[in-house]
């Protein structure tokens, strides 16, 4: 590739081209079975009362939010680091860091928009009989599809950047297991999180995701809900917004720390 004699924005064009290609002839659409597999799972075990009682609920959308965030993480993980020493030998030669990067990220936010489709589809067809009638801004199902998508997305951005930090394949399917752990338990479902852990949560997909889903089911309005669902779930254009904005924004952090990682490919021996 003569990276000098092409422009940034040609750059893009070609390794969203080659991306789109490999996602062919490598059988990269396996992926999308993967999506669909993990939520048929999951929906099978969330329960009856899904968007009926506030627990069950919050149960649901906690499930939903780890299968997104699995599903984000593994599409990604494994894309950069197996491709550094290409990376390496492009970049000397004139390839633009900003530009594979973007290209990564127009390609990977369609996968995640196909498996948002596959992910939202099986769970309203799991719990149609007692699905949400309003949504905050939308019907509910196209709200939940953008919540879907926003916490896929940023997951898979999340996972460019582990990507880029890790010296191979091996290794960034090691971390994988430790970054969801760290997104399930900081989450502040499965424990009461205080003092600096609770400031921790903040900075964890699953935490805004889950809020966002219980936003959407109008949580605090079902049967056994608590009075200190109210802060958290409140059914309301602002916070709704507010939620989709943070989860917007660990997407386009990731897609810079992933950018500014990467401006030091020269100086990575491995």
């Amino acid at each position: 590739m003569r990276g000098t004699r092409i422009s940034r924005f040609g750059q893009i064009q070609i390794y969203v081209g080659k991306c789109f290609r490999m996602f062919r002839n490598e059988k990269g659409w396996k992926v999308l079975i993967s999506a669909a597999i993990i939520t048929l799972i999951i929906s099978s075990v969330t329960g009856e009362n899904t968007f009926v009682a506030a627990q069950d609920t919050r149960n649901g959308a906690f499930a939903l939010v780890c299968a997104c965030i699995w599903v984000g993480i593994f599409n990604s993980i494994q894309s950069i680091c197996r491709e550094r020493a290409i990376i390496k030998r492009e970049h000397r030669t004139g390839l633009h860091i900003s530009s594979y990067m973007i290209a990564h990220m127009i390609y990977e936010l369609v996968i995640c928009l196909m498996e948002t489709v596959i992910v939202t589809l099986i769970m309203y067809f799991a719990n149609r009989d007692h699905f949400p009638e309003t949504g905050v801004f939308f019907p509910p199902l196209l709200e939940l599809m953008i919540t879907f998508f926003l916490i896929i997305y940023s997951s898979d951005v999340l996972g460019l950047l582990v990507s880029g930090i890790v010296k191979n394949e091996n290794t960034a399917m090691t971390v994988m297991p430790f970054i969801l752990i760290v997104q399930l338990v900081m989450s502040g479902m499965i424990f009461a999180l205080e003092g600096a852990s609770k400031m921790i949560a903040n900075f964890t997909i699953s935490k805004w995701g889950v809020n966002a889903i219980c936003v959407t089911a109008d949580v605090k309005s079902l049967v056994g809900a608590l009075p200190d669902y109210e802060a958290d779930y409140e059914f309301s254009e602002p916070h709704l917004m507010k939620l989709w904005l943070i989860l917007l924004a660990f997407a386009a952090l990731y897609g810079i720390l992933s950018i500014i990682v990467l401006e030091f490919v020269d100086r990575d021996k491995r």
